[in-house]
Formats: structure tokens, sequence, C-alpha cells
């Protein structure tokens, strides 16, 4: 891959990206990222070996695709700023909400693929949720595929109000399993376990738990059966969260996660 690539926002997500592109082989000077804040651009200078700019100019015409790393409430600003310089380019938003006719108004394009990532992206575990618009050609597409590649895995959605449902899922859901981490670790404190003891059983379970059900032919609903011996202790865990409607508070959860995505896209992509 030898397409010029430049990052609007510098931080995380970005770098995830960037990351994974360099171990591709990909050359940093191929990259050029616009980050306002000077301690991310010297992050990324000492991480990477890339002078990172302050403000758009005509650098950004040289890319082929540029990515939008940048939090919601920012992108208006910064796609109103670039939009002279990247009409030739293909557009890739890895940004919460921000709908894709809001993107394509802002920038005149409609070269347009929106992603929801998630955090373990950072270190190439990550899946992404993609949509693309009816001008993305299947060659662009060819192009997202192996740049998100390097963040984990990925899969094409039909419908772009899906995202928020992949929001809600995916792209909130590593807290999800940090929240219940968190609660095993103190359970175990209070059942007389180190804190270090507790939280290594913690993740190793959340983690070996995970590996299994991704390599397993049987549904989460199955695998759980197997371990739930009536009468027994893992029996008693669940009755418990059952007769607490634990399930359905959850799930509540994850409405509240999808609503909030769809209110980002109305506040911040008029």
């Amino acid at each position: 891959m030898n397409e010029r690539i430049a990052f609007i926002g510098g931080g995380n997500m970005a770098s995830a990206i960037i990351s994974g592109l360099i171990k591709q082989g990909h050359a940093a000077t191929q990259i050029d990222v616009l980050e306002p804040l000077a301690e991310a651009r010297d992050k990324l200078l000492a991480s990477f070996g890339i002078t990172a700019q302050a403000q758009a100019g005509a650098f950004l015409s040289a890319a082929s695709m540029v990515v939008w790393a940048v939090k919601p409430q920012a992108f208006k600003e910064a796609a109103l700023a670039v939009a002279a310089h990247t009409a030739q380019a293909l557009h890739l938003s890895v940004a919460a909400g921000i709908r894709s006719d809001s993107i394509a108004a802002w920038l005149g394009s409609q070269r347009i693929v929106r992603a929801m990532p998630n955090t373990p992206a950072l270190i190439g575990q990550g899946i992404s949720g993609l949509f693309a618009r009816a001008s993305v050609s299947s060659a662009d597409k060819a192009l997202i595929e192996q740049v998100m590649a390097t963040t984990g895995e990925s899969l094409w959605l039909d419908a772009e109000e899906q995202l928020d449902a992949v929001t809600a899922l995916s792209g909130s859901g590593p807290a999800y399993v940090f929240y219940f981490m968190e609660a095993m670790t103190m359970a175990g404190v209070e059942m007389g376990l180190s804190r270090e003891q507790s939280h290594q059983l913690a993740v190793s379970t959340f983690a070996g738990a995970s590996t299994l059900a991704k390599t397993s032919a049987e549904p989460p609903q199955v695998l759980r059966q197997r371990v739930t011996s009536k009468g027994g202790t893992t029996f008693a865990a669940i009755s418990s969260m059952e007769e607490n409607d634990v399930r359905a508070l959850f799930i509540d959860a994850l409405y509240a996660a999808r609503e909030r995505a769809k209110e980002l896209g109305d506040e911040f992509g008029a």
C-alpha cells in the first residue's frame, strides 16, 4: 500500500492505526497528521518520527485517503478547514455519531466511509463496524479494509443507522467488560483475596472465556449452560443475577448508549 494517508486528529485511535500501518510496512513519510495539540504532536514525533502540523494546509492535497479521528464536537470545524484541500480523497471517519450526510455536506465529497472501532484496536485486537456511501467503489472498500485490518477485525453494514447499535455493543463494549472486571476484583478482595490475585483471576477469566466463545461452534448460551450445574455455585450466581434482573438492566444500558450515539449525530451534525 503506497497511498499517502492524512490523519485529522492524532490521538489514541489515530496512533493505533498509524502504528499498525507502519508495522505493515507503510512508510512513515507517506503519513501526514493534522493535530492542534502540541503534546500530541510531540508524541507522534517521538513514537513514529512523524512531524504533525498544527493547521490545515496544502500538504493535505497529496493524500489519497483522509482518516478523521477527531471528537464529534470538533468534526465540523475541522472539516470546514480541511475541505478545500481534500476533494480528491477517500474519507474514513472513526468519529462516533457524526452521520455521513453531515460529513458529505461539510467536505463536498461523497466518497465517505464511517467506521466504529473500539479501544482494543490499540493492540490490534479491535473490531469495527463499517458503512460506505454509494459513491465508494469496491477498490475504495478494499483500501479501507486494508487500513482497518491494522486494528483488528471489521464487518460491513447495510444501513448507516446500524452503526449506532455497533457503538452500543462493541464501541462502548470494552468499558462494560472493565466494569465487570472491577466488580469481580472488588468482590474477590471482600472475600479475602489480595487485589492483585483478584485482578489476575478476573482478567484471565474474561480473556479465556472470550477466546473459548470465539473458537467454539456453540453459542454463548450453550457455553454458559455447560458450566451451570443445577444446584451448583455457578447456578447460585446466575440465579442471583436473574432474580435481580441484571440481564434486562444491562440491555437497557446498551439502548442508552445507542440513544446517545443518535443524539451525538443530531447535536454535532447540523
